[in-house]
């Protein structure tokens, strides 16, 4: 791709919800023409009329900034649109914020219009999830999927993905928010100094080469905070948390490995700095979605997440998540304590007096005893980075 041709006056976001608003918000603040998608025209009009998102985001910031008439307008540049393919043929530059399984058939209606248009398109992803792949059923991540997609159209298009820590409040607010962009250097390059850096007090931007180990941190840490956010709730003490970020971050680096990415990734801002934040603020949707699950827990987990999801603005991506990463789970024979709890826990009928022993279980009697990686785990997982992991059952079981 020839980057200097792309376009950065302007920007195309697919998906109003929280983020996708948040980011309009701040593209208009920085004077960038910006098209929002979204499939019903009654919603458009409503954005184009009030400059206001009648869905998502304006409750909360009414809330935040006391009453509706302190929410900000979006800017007279912020427009929105049912036409999908106006957003592609005008736009170089395509922020993708929908949920994770909205993506293949999101993705089965661009490949078409990406082939046509006459110019390149950057796709930004900054969606936390994961899903199975339908051909390999291998777990993979947004930049996987749309590289899986799109794979006959890669002289068309680049993928840059867009990591923690950051909140869609602050971003609207244009509060101090620091992102990770991943992606091919060039690019990811353009984006940060032509796209994001306009105002360094609101919005700056790291690189990081790791597209699969960020992504895979994004996503994952979403489960921990769901955890995070229920065991809150148990009166289990203050030094228990601790563990579990620990715990869960040995299973987060071994998952991102063995799904492509590197360690290095998750003691970066993207890793270690969004998951800090994620797993103990109430700004974050996935903490509250742990927190109000044992509230609201019946024994049936199906109804809990219903009853649940009515309490939240926008989807968290971590209930999904972890259904994709428990069949990965079990595919791999990968041991993985905590990530099977949240999915027991989640997922699988009980009575509510079982989940405080569940997560106790799960921090407390980790079958793997040391917290480090022998000299001869670390050749191995040079020499077979695909297979050398923490396996439930070894080899010779």
């Amino acid at each position: 791709m020839f980057t200097p041709n792309l376009d950065s006056s302007r920007v195309a976001i697919i998906g109003p919800g929280r983020l996708g608003t948040a980011f309009a918000y701040k593209f208009g603040r920085d004077n960038k023409r910006v098209a929002i998608y979204y499939h019903d025209a009654e919603v458009c009009k409503a954005i184009n009329r009030d400059h206001l998102n009648p869905l998502h985001l304006t409750e909360d910031l009414a809330k935040r900034l006391g009453g509706m008439d302190n929410v900000p307008r979006l800017s007279t540049k912020v427009y929105a649109t049912n036409d999908l393919g106006h957003i592609i043929e005008n736009n170089d530059f395509i922020i993708l914020a929908i949920t994770m399984n909205r993506m293949p058939e999101m993705l089965n209606y661009l490949k078409p219009m990406i082939d046509r248009k006459a110019g390149e398109t950057c796709l930004i992803s900054p969606i936390k999830g994961l899903i199975s792949d339908e051909r390999s059923k291998e777990l993979i991540t947004p930049s996987q999927l749309v590289n899986n997609s799109l794979f006959n159209l890669k002289h068309k298009y680049q993928i840059v993905c867009i990591g923690g820590p950051f909140f869609d409040m602050d971003i609207a607010l244009g509060n101090p928010v620091c992102l990770t962009v991943a992606g091919p250097k060039s690019i990811a390059n353009v984006i940060r100094e032509d796209l994001l850096k306009f105002n360094r007090k609101e919005l700056n931007s790291y690189f990081n080469f790791d597209v699969v180990g960020v992504e895979a941190c994004g996503a994952l840490k979403n489960v921990v905070a769901n955890i995070k956010g229920l065991s809150d709730s148990l009166q289990l003490g203050d030094s228990i948390p601790g563990t579990i970020f620990a715990r869960s971050g040995v299973e987060i680096r071994s998952l991102s490995r063995l799904m492509g990415g590197g360690f290095q990734a998750f003691h970066s801002q993207a890793g270690v700095g969004d998951m800090y934040v994620t797993v103990s603020s109430l700004a974050s949707k996935n903490y509250r979605y742990g927190k109000y699950f044992y509230e609201l827990y019946t024994g049936n987990p199906i109804e809990t997440n219903l009853r649940v999801l009515e309490k939240i603005d926008g989807t968290p991506e971590g209930p999904n998540t972890i259904r994709n990463v428990r069949k990965y789970l079990e595919k791999k024979n990968m041991y993985s304590p905590l990530f099977s709890c949240a999915y027991q826990i989640f997922n699988e009928a009980g009575p509510k007096s079982e989940i405080k022993e569940k997560i106790i279980h799960a921090c407390q009697y980790d079958k793997r005893n040391k917290e480090y990686i022998d000299q001869f785990s670390r050749v191995m997982y040079r020499i077979l980075p695909n297979r050398w992991y923490r396996r439930d059952k070894s080899w010779f079981d």
